[in-house]
């Protein structure tokens, strides 16, 4: 498995802690920007290539940070096959997995700890999906999506 991450200026420094927090945790990261902080930059540039990565293979997941998660979340699930959700606590991230098969977490940058996004990143990553009910409610959002998404 592949991790993506990736911010706006409104999550740089938030996401520089939790690449080094998976590094120390062995994880595979790739970090899709910004390199440097960019007061001025805008989020779509960089949910959408993130995103399509992780539509790419569904081994993969992507983590995108923004002030309040909300514009990376919106412009994430653009993107066909994915299923990104804001998390604002450990058990948000593992019902997204658990239960929607979440394959992008997004977090706020402004509104918890670091130690509790931590947390989250935690929880996402240890969590699978639980098939059974839950894999009618996904195939009926794929259905629409290749009805009505190019």
């Amino acid at each position: 498995m592949t991790i993506y991450i990736a911010s706006d200026h409104g999550g740089f420094e938030l996401k520089k802690k939790i690449v080094g927090w998976l590094a120390e945790q062995g994880k595979s990261v790739v970090d899709m920007g910004p390199a440097a902080l960019d007061p001025e930059d805008d989020y779509p540039v960089y949910a959408f290539p993130l995103a399509e990565k992780v539509a790419k293979n569904s081994d993969d997941i992507g983590i995108l940070i923004c002030r309040s998660g909300n514009g990376m979340a919106i412009a994430a699930n653009k993107v066909k096959n994915v299923r990104a959700a804001v998390c604002f606590t450990p058990a948000h991230a593992q019902k997204a997995r658990d239960h929607n098969n979440a394959n992008i977490l997004v977090l706020d940058a402004d509104y918890q700890s670091e130690s509790m996004h931590i947390e989250i990143v935690r929880n996402f990553l240890n969590s699978t999906f639980d098939a059974g009910r839950h894999t009618r409610r996904l195939q009926q959002i794929a259905r629409y999506e290749a009805q009505h998404l190019r």
